[in-house]
């Protein structure tokens, strides 16, 4: 999909503040508040953009230790595979989980309290998951970059 300057511009200023009004936006971009709601709702209908986030304090929620978890299979029959995708998205404490290329089969981006909190996890929910073959585990220190706009 192709889109304009304009497009572009409004999809910026909602990543930015998606609270932001209509008629907040047409002032940053010198249209009418009518032309920016219908390019608002096309942007919606073509799937441009997906949904609506509050952004969380992790801080706040007591939710800020981050850990990448590899994971390896232990066969990689569709199956297996789907099996597991299935399961791990159920887990609430995966925020993302990404099929990856090399030694292992998945990257997991775990939010947790603590590393008791993350033992607890690994015992009572990964571990139990069928086919896991080995993992891996990366404690982030400090995130350097953290951002969910995506520069158009």
């Amino acid at each position: 999909m192709n889109l304009d300057n304009i497009d572009k511009h409004i999809v910026q200023l909602l990543q930015e503040d998606a609270k932001q009004t209509t008629k907040e936006i047409s002032n940053k971009t010198n249209l009418s508040v009518t032309a920016v709601y219908e390019r608002i709702k096309k942007l919606e209908r073509d799937g441009i953009i997906m949904k609506y986030v509050a952004l969380i304090n992790k801080n706040k929620v007591e939710k800020n230790f981050m850990v990448l978890c590899r994971i390896k299979l232990e066969k990689h029959s569709k199956a297996y595979l789907t099996k597991f995708e299935t399961e791990v998205r159920k887990i609430d404490e995966v925020l993302e989980c990404f099929n990856i290329t090399g030694d292992y089969d998945y990257l997991l981006k775990i939010l947790v309290k603590d590393m008791d909190e993350y033992r607890e996890f690994m015992v009572t929910k990964l571990t139990t998951l069928e086919h896991i073959g080995s993992t891996r585990s990366t404690f982030v220190i400090t995130s350097i970059k953290n951002s969910t706009e995506i520069n158009l």
